[in-house]
């Protein structure tokens, strides 16, 4: 008996003791319900099995001891097991369970996708929130797009946020000009600035002294010590000083005698403080920087009607613009101070453009950023040595000068107008007796905080 005929089930084998055994492609048992064939292949000749031509789909009949118990499950995730099929006219042919397959994970089972309870399990009841549910049964990917879109834009905020300052200091950083200005000598304690005005022919300036060419209306000394309030000190342009290498003269002829490196020697020689940084601006973005700023209050107590500065003013106080501005910092002759008045409102006009400056409005707008740092820039000049940076520790050190605790004023005055003989004109003589002690209270910071000082003689 060969192989084939000992795997067939005795219950399949006829009376005369011949095989059954399907003689072609014909006589295999269909799949899915399909009618058997009712005859022999043509021919009448039952050939072996292993002749046959194989034709796919073909079930080959199996006894009850040839069932696996348990069919190895398949690898891969999402695929259902084969099917087994239990041998005809037994009760698991008759009543097939409709069980939905199951994949094991760990000790639990898992509810395959396909499977109709899959799906019920997936399908929310209505009215419980099935959009919200049906978007998370998803596998979570809104969730997670949602938090990545999130995390991207913060990430792009803080970019933000840390670039456009860093940038604005390298961009205003390249805008300054420089120049050759500080004279090397030994430094003196705290720190030192010196703060020229200046006005050039040509320029829109004012036309009201025979000088020629450039000239410094405004010196200020900013100092701030190591303790004690910080100075901010106006020297009168008309101040009778010594000048290196030349005659006494004004101390405002310095500039044009030698541009900013004779001036800073001369008030050095003045001071006897060292110069640590040197800042020069053009009258011209005094203007642009108030209207950056949207206008500033000045005051002043008496009707001005001035035509060198161009200045008209009603008593009191009063919202200016840059031009008013500019004109209520040049304006002497209609006061009765003269250079001592002048310095004082300047002094008011760089107070009140600081005050103005440091507002949330103003400073960490981007748009006035912008105009502040072109127009500060654009008539700015510093020495070789000051960059940004410096020039926003200068700004601190003017706002704590100009501040309830700081000291604003002028050097003690013993004649504003003195006349040398020497051709100059009328100038403003200091008090040689009280000078000395003044700058080394200034140096020291011994001056009385929130104290004005100088000024003319009482």
């Amino acid at each position: 008996m060969s192989n084939d005929d000992q795997r067939i089930p005795p219950s399949f084998t006829p009376s005369g003791g011949r095989s059954d055994r399907p003689r072609g492609a014909g006589d295999a048992i269909p799949v899915g319900g399909a009618s058997r064939p009712s005859g022999p292949p043509a021919g009448g000749r039952v050939g072996r099995r292993d002749d046959a031509a194989p034709v796919e789909p073909r079930v080959r009949r199996q006894s009850s001891r040839e069932i696996p118990t348990t069919p190895p499950e398949r690898r891969g995730s999402g695929q259902q097991k084969p099917r087994s099929y239990a041998p005809r006219g037994s009760s698991a042919s008759r009543a097939p369970q409709a069980r939905a397959p199951q994949a094991r994970q760990g000790s639990g089972t898992r509810v395959m996708p396909g499977s109709a309870q899959g799906q019920a399990r997936r399908t929310p009841p209505p009215g419980r929130g099935g959009g919200a549910a049906a978007a998370t049964a998803g596998g979570g990917g809104f969730r997670v797009r949602k938090g990545r879109v999130v995390g991207l834009v913060l990430v792009l905020l803080l970019v933000l946020l840390l670039a456009w300052p860093i940038g604005l200091v390298l961009w205003a950083n390249g805008k300054i000009q420089h120049v050759d200005a500080l004279s090397g000598a030994d430094g003196t304690p705290g720190t030192t600035y010196l703060l020229a005005g200046s006005d050039a022919r040509g320029t829109g300036s004012v036309a009201d002294d025979g000088t020629e060419g450039a000239r410094t209306d405004t010196i200020m000394v900013l100092h701030k010590p190591r303790s004690g309030p910080a100075s901010l000190i106006s020297i009168p342009r008309d101040t009778y000083a010594e000048i290196p290498g030349h005659d006494p003269n004004k101390i405002n002829a310095a500039y044009s005698f030698g541009g900013a490196p004779l001036l800073v020697q001369t008030v050095e020689g003045l001071t006897g403080l060292t110069v640590d940084h040197y800042a020069e601006v053009g009258f011209g973005s005094v203007e642009e920087i108030v209207d950056a700023v949207g206008g500033v209050e000045l005051c002043y107590p008496k009707d001005v009607d001035d035509p060198k500065s161009e200045l008209t003013w009603e008593a009191g106080c009063h919202l200016a613009d840059g031009a008013t501005a500019l004109a209520f910092s040049r304006m002497r002759y209609s006061d009765p101070k003269g250079d001592i008045g002048r310095a004082e409102r300047q002094q008011q006009v760089i107070a009140a453009v600081a005050e103005k400056v440091v507002k949330p409005s103003v400073l960490l707008n981007p748009v006035n950023q912008v105009q502040l740092v072109n127009a500060g820039t654009d008539a700015l000049v510093v020495d070789e040595k000051t960059g940004i940076v410096d020039l926003g520790r200068l700004g601190l050190a003017f706002k704590a000068a100009t501040g309830p605790e700081g000291v604003t004023g002028t050097p003690p005055i013993a004649d504003p107008g003195y006349n040398p003989g020497t051709g100059i004109g009328s100038a403003v003589l200091l008090d040689e007796e009280k000078t000395e002690q003044f700058w080394t209270d200034v140096r020291d910071g011994e001056l009385d905080p929130g104290s004005t000082v100088g000024g003319l003689p009482g």
